[in-house]
């Protein structure tokens, strides 16, 4: 990744993968592949939700297993209205531009361990790039789909039930 380009993937990219995470369960393959990047899922801490309309129905089974999971979620204006119409409590984010402490400051300030954030159109993806290009400085995981938003929230309860075993191809084979 170059710290100064925005990291938006294009379909084409979102179907090719660097890593590879195998495991009995969907839930902890993913968690492996996300460790295998160098960068691994937080067990703890906060959440940054930021989403387009288009993704907020789609968005409340994530957030709901983040907030059982004891994360804080924080979320810019709409979507923290929207996750409190729908029962998911979360703390208000300022976005850059609309006051202080702002997104950037919480990423500065260790405050955000996970970001989940989908732009909505050119506009967005140029407003919200900030946030991708601090992710990729500060070394934060983030998320431009709710797809892997919820492989993320289940990667995680996989990751806590247990340790996490190395398995050669070989043996996973061996068990088919």
């Amino acid at each position: 990744m170059f710290p100064e380009v925005d990291p938006v993937l294009g379909p084409e990219m979102r179907s090719t993968g660097e890593v590879l995470g195998m495991a009995h369960s969907f839930g902890l393959a993913f968690f492996k592949s996300q460790e295998a990047t160098g960068i691994q899922l937080p067990l703890e801490g906060s959440v940054l939700i930021t989403i387009a309309d288009r993704d907020k129905p789609s968005a409340i089974e994530p957030a709901r297993l983040f907030r059982e999971l004891g994360f804080k979620i924080l979320a810019t204006k709409g979507t923290h209205q929207f996750l409190s119409e729908n029962g998911i409590d979360s703390e208000l984010i300022c976005k850059i531009g609309y006051g202080r402490p702002h997104i950037v400051d919480a990423i500065k300030n260790d405050q955000i361990q996970l970001i989940i954030n989908t732009p909505s159109g050119k506009e967005s993806q140029e407003d919200d790039s900030y946030i991708r290009k601090a992710a990729i400085k500060y070394k934060l995981l983030y998320f431009t789909t709710m797809a892997a938003a919820l492989a993320a929230a289940k990667g995680i309860i996989a990751r806590r039930k247990g340790e996490i075993k190395v398995k050669s191809i070989q043996n996973y084979h061996a068990d088919i």
